[in-house]
């Protein structure tokens, strides 16, 4: 019987799948690991990865939904609004991303398309106030929002309009970034729709904006991840318990009872990222488009 020999190029992409399925293991493995935990009803670390049976608990206490414990025969009443604080971060990431959004494009917008005095100075003044990390700020936005606050309360400490706020301090960076993409587009597409009639803003809105989709779909998307999974700007401005976001809660909730809580604690997580996951989901498609039309062009 004739053997069958290989080629160098059968090998290769052998190789390369073997490399993908390993890399997608290791990948999947902590996400699986994850959901194991919150379905064993005594999961911990170095928990199996299949657990011997399967409980819904640790879900229906961090859905609220009062059960029965299996040991005890007790029912079960969460004592943490782990959704309220889902919908608080949910909350106060889409408005920050919609304003950082909302000033990133139209200054982007006046930026790259308008000369005026004072234009190179303001880019060098955005450029350096992202030279400092954030953290140097932390007393100093503290300090802001408590005087704020004394005026309008809506904006002081332990209030989320007061967090975004201080969220906002990143829009120089994504005015930069925006700035770059208007760069790119040619501004006789906007002479052509100006001269047939619409007004500058209508150019912005109809003919910059759409083309734009991919970079406004990244920085949304970034500032939206990055104001949820934010923990230490939270913990410092918010103090009752009702306005915590889900990463300062989380944090709490676990402290109190750190090794008997770890089934509850990965429920949260995956709960956590369902949010982000649909996010980037419902948006992929642009930063997908962006990526093939440059490549089009290249």
């Amino acid at each position: 019987m004739e053997k069958k020999v290989f080629d160098k190029k059968q090998i290769e992409i052998l190789a390369r799948h073997l490399f993908l399925i390993a890399l997608l293991l290791i990948i999947l493995f902590p996400v699986l690991y994850i959901i194991s935990i919150s379905l064993n009803p005594t999961g911990g670390i170095g928990s199996p990865l299949i657990p011997s049976h399967f409980s819904l608990d640790h879900w229906k206490y961090i859905l609220g939904i009062p059960y029965k414990d299996s040991s005890t025969g007790e029912i079960i009443v969460s004592s943490f609004p782990i959704m309220r604080w889902l919908f608080n971060s949910i909350k106060v990431s889409l408005i920050t991303a919609f304003l950082i959004l909302l000033l990133s494009t139209t200054s982007a917008y006046a930026l790259s398309r308008f000369s005026f005095q004072g234009r190179k100075t303001s880019l060098l003044v955005l450029m350096v106030t992202q030279m400092f990390p954030s953290i140097m700020g932390m007393v100093a936005f503290y300090l802001m929002l408590n005087f704020i606050g004394d005026y309008l309360p809506f904006l002081g400490t332990d209030t989320h309009w007061g967090l975004i706020l201080v969220y906002l301090g990143g829009t120089p960076f994504n005015i930069w970034l925006i700035k770059g993409y208007f760069d790119t587009i040619p501004k006789s597409i906007e002479e052509s729709a100006i001269m047939d009639g619409c007004s500058r803003f209508q150019a912005f809105y109809r003919i910059v904006l759409p083309l734009s989709a991919p970079i406004l779909a990244v920085v949304g998307l970034l500032a939206f991840i990055g104001t949820f999974s934010d923990f230490i700007l939270p913990s410092i401005l918010l103090k009752s318990q009702d306005k915590f976001t889900l990463a300062v809660g989380i944090q709490i909730f676990i402290s109190e009872a750190f090794s008997s809580r770890w089934g509850q604690f990965a429920a949260a997580c995956i709960v956590g990222a369902i949010p982000i996951s649909a996010l980037f989901l419902s948006i992929h498609k642009y930063i997908i488009s962006g990526l093939t039309s440059g490549g089009i062009k290249g």
